[in-house]
């Protein structure tokens, strides 16, 4: 399920909470949930998402094991961060420098090829509703897209190739093409439906978000 409500204490607190998080990342088995609870607290408590980044960029310089397991688990939050959140401008400076830095060190390694991923996403990033999905959160990782399915009236079901950055827009405009509808003087929308209610998606809304939601 997606995570739900939350009760916090004072940012300190909750700022030592999400460093020993990170500390058992690097030897955590399934690492999506604590992602996806350092994510959360990152959204309901933004002035912690600098401090985030910082840490990560910390921990991935110099790590005793280039690109072993721990190591890459550390970059994959990053990339998760990074399609979720945009830090403060002297973090982002700081951040870009870290990620040149990576690359030159270690081309066309695992570290690099996140690196080169985070900072394009830095570039569409603009803030969610909603945390990642287990389900993006795996894609992520393997620096890959999701797969969305959306049902037209009198048509199969189409599907369709989103990023964390991919709106509603994008998705209708896409699909119009492909249903050689290019030329109708109707306009098209994507529409949300639920056992109770169905809704027009906007046309600015993040389907990824949308699938957090379902989730």
């Amino acid at each position: 399920t997606a995570p739900g409500p939350r009760s916090y204490t004072t940012l300190r607190d909750e700022a030592v909470k999400l460093f020993n998080s990170l500390q058992q990342l690097e030897s955590e088995r399934d690492p999506v949930p604590l992602m996806q609870g350092v994510l959360q607290t990152c959204l309901d408590l933004p002035p912690l998402v600098d401090e985030i980044y910082c840490q990560l960029v910390k921990q991935t310089t110099e790590p005793p094991a280039p690109g072993g397991q721990g190591d890459l688990h550390y970059w994959q939050l990053l990339t998760c961060m990074s399609c979720t959140f945009l830090p403060s401008p002297p973090v982002l400076r700081f951040l870009r420098f870290h990620l040149d830095r990576t690359e030159s060190r270690f081309p066309a390694s695992e570290m690099a090829k996140y690196a080169c991923f985070i900072r394009e996403a830095l570039g569409k990033t603009k803030g969610r509703e909603c945390v990642p999905s287990l389900e993006e959160i795996l894609v992520l990782m393997q620096r890959q897209e999701m797969i969305c399915t959306v049902h037209c009236p009198g048509a199969p079901a189409c599907s369709v190739a989103i990023s964390s950055h991919t709106t509603a827009e994008e998705v209708a405009r896409e699909l119009v093409s492909r249903l050689g509808l290019s030329q109708s003087p109707n306009l098209f929308a994507l529409y949300e439906q639920s056992r109770r209610r169905e809704q027009p998606v906007g046309s600015a809304t993040l389907l990824a978000d949308v699938l957090t939601r379902f989730e």
